[in-house]
């Protein structure tokens, strides 16, 4: 289940001149976290450098750089048992990878008060990330038109 998906993707959010900026990053990434954080520290922003990454139909990650600090978010943490990406989240963590009898549910991970100062709090993130009737994509979508890029993001993953 590691095959990149056409359905996969990474995007940097950043600010530029009061405006929120989004492009899309290498597919590569969708799979290398370290990869992903470097990306992100390469892209200076007021107000951190937030990162988006979708990988199937199966979990979003997001992550924000502020400073020397970073915020992790995985949507579920029992895709780390199928996907690299989220197993490496889980490690960096420092959870335990999910036993069978929790592969039923959507278990997110992580900093969950991530986009808190920007309007979306924990709630509200948690709420989104277990509907099951949204994919990541449109997940991340939603998360991007609350925090005020809606359209930008859109333009970026098209």
């Amino acid at each position: 289940m590691t095959e990149l998906d056409t359905a996969d993707f990474a995007v940097v959010v950043y600010r530029e001149d009061n405006a929120w900026e989004v492009e899309q990053l290498p597919i590569a990434l969708t799979e290398d976290l370290e990869g992903l954080v470097h990306a992100l520290r390469q892209q200076p922003s007021i107000g951190g450098t937030i990162g988006l990454v979708a990988v199937g139909d199966d979990f979003f990650v997001a992550l924000r750089m502020l400073a020397d600090e970073v915020l992790v978010f995985l949507s579920d943490v029992t895709a780390s048992v199928d996907w690299v990406l989220a197993r490496q989240i889980v490690e960096y963590l420092e959870l335990d990878i999910p036993d069978d009898e929790e592969l039923d549910q959507v278990l997110p991970a992580g900093d969950m008060s991530i986009f808190a100062d920007l309007g979306l709090d924990e709630m509200e993130l948690g709420a989104l990330s277990g509907d099951l009737d949204l994919y990541p994509d449109e997940m991340l979508a939603s998360i991007a038109k609350r925090l005020g890029f809606g359209a930008a993001f859109e333009r970026a993953i098209e």
